[in-house]
């Protein structure tokens, strides 16, 4: 007989599922197992005397191990879970559990340590089900508007960007780094006239960060489109295709994620409000009494982007910011100034977090090669400025953390989203 999945069997007939015991509660003459699979839980109920083989297995059974049951599932309105149980006459087991090494409310390293039944948990796989509904959201908005899939190496020949904050690892009798992000690649598609990519895949971050919203490695979605005309281009782009995407986690996972975590999935209005990052500051002092530095105002510090959540819900009723008008000197060197030399790009804060910094990139070769030289990285970045001498253009871009995005939906910490965890402690498992 093949598999049923739990979500999918009914009552009034026979069917054969599979999965973890959940829960067992084997008395003297009756057992009531909890098996559950990724779709759902079942109980399945033993009487004894009738199915002496059944107890017989029934008792070799432990917490956490794997059977295959057959039988008629009824209807019991008894049972709280969905008002049915299967009635087996038959049990295989397939692999028996030893005592667990964690709980549930272990310490979070520990549950680290033993990820795999970690993951086990109601949460963990809701959290794995959300990742996977957003992350085909994002295809599937960016598919419709004529985007094309990309897939960028990972071991690249020179340190990318500032050339810090890289891994070096050998590479035969040579060099390589791992990819701190797509950037360099994605611009090149643009050159190459793809016109609008996107990607998703693993981002490397050689940072000794030990907050709850850093990773050494980490899974980003990353896009770039050409012949932008302003930087609003891609901020548009990127609050329509966040909103899609959360109405479709809404739609399918609102009410677990309210149920299991205790959070709202908010789908966002669109346009997002937009401040300066001078008004920011300005803002905050004012309404929060928060002030910094004058050499500190051409950044967003941590505690500012903290008190966006705050800002931008008093201001605006939106739980997201758009803060453009960085100074020069904490922007990229590929991102495009204006005639005032302003970098024409953004961050985007979410629940005072932030999730995106996007850009119009510079595509002039001359302009871009001296940008590159103010920041010191004309040698560096050799073999990406040749991508821009033979025509490119006009472009502009984000990327995002898909962690980091679950992190906020969820109210969890980066350890807890990601299905194994990178960190400057943690390699294994």
């Amino acid at each position: 007989m093949e598999r049923t999945l739990i979500a999918n069997v009914t009552t009034g007939s026979r069917f054969r599922i599979s999965g973890f015991v959940e829960n067992l509660r084997n008395k003297r003459t009756m057992a009531f197992l909890v098996i559950k699979d990724i779709t759902g839980k079942l109980q399945v109920t033993v009487e004894k005397e009738k199915n002496p083989d059944l107890a017989v297995l029934i008792d070799q059974l432990t917490i956490h191990s794997v059977v295959s049951v057959e039988g008629e599932v009824v209807a019991n309105e008894y049972v709280k879970m969905g008002g049915k149980e299967m009635l087996p006459d038959r049990l295989v087991i397939e692999s028996v559990a030893d005592a667990l090494p964690i709980k549930d409310d272990s310490e979070i390293d520990s549950r680290m340590d033993f990820r795999w039944i970690d993951l086990r948990r109601d949460q963990n796989h809701l959290m794995i089900q959300m990742q996977t509904t957003l992350t085909a959201a994002l295809r599937e908005f960016l598919l419709a508007r004529d985007f094309v899939e990309i897939h960028t190496p990972k071991l690249i020949g020179a340190a990318s960007e500032s050339g810090s904050e890289v891994f070096e690892v050998k590479y035969f009798d040579t060099k390589a780094y791992l990819a701190q992000s797509p950037q360099f690649y994605k611009q090149m598609a643009m050159a190459a006239g793809l016109e609008r990519i996107f990607e998703t895949g693993p981002v490397f971050r050689a940072e000794k960060s030990y907050t709850n919203k850093h990773a050494t490695e980490f899974s980003g979605f990353d896009l770039e489109f050409s012949y932008v005309d302003s930087v609003e281009d891609v901020m548009h782009m990127e609050e329509e295709l966040l909103a899609y995407a959360f109405a479709k986690v809404a739609e399918k996972h609102g009410d677990a994620i309210r149920e299991l975590f205790g959070k709202e999935v908010i789908v966002p209005a669109v346009p997002f409000p937009r401040m300066k990052l001078a008004d920011v500051y300005s803002e905050l002092e004012k309404r929060y009494g928060y002030t910094v530095s004058d050499d500190a105002k051409g950044d967003l510090t941590t505690d500012a982007e903290h008190l966006c959540a705050n800002l931008s819900m008093d201001m605006f009723g939106s739980e997201f910011l758009f803060i453009t008008d960085y100074a020069a000197s904490e922007r990229a060197f590929y991102h495009m100034r204006n005639e005032a030399g302003v970098p024409q790009g953004y961050d985007l804060i979410w629940r005072g977090c932030e999730i995106t910094t996007g850009a119009v990139r510079e595509h002039r070769y001359e302009v871009l090669k001296k940008q590159a030289q103010e920041k010191g990285l004309d040698k560096d970045v050799e073999f990406y400025l040749q991508f821009f001498r033979y025509g490119c253009p006009p472009h502009g871009g984000f990327g995002l953390g898909l962690d980091r995005l679950t992190m906020l939906f969820l109210g969890l910490s980066i350890k807890e989203v990601q299905f194994l965890f990178r960190g400057p402690n943690r390699l294994t498992p």
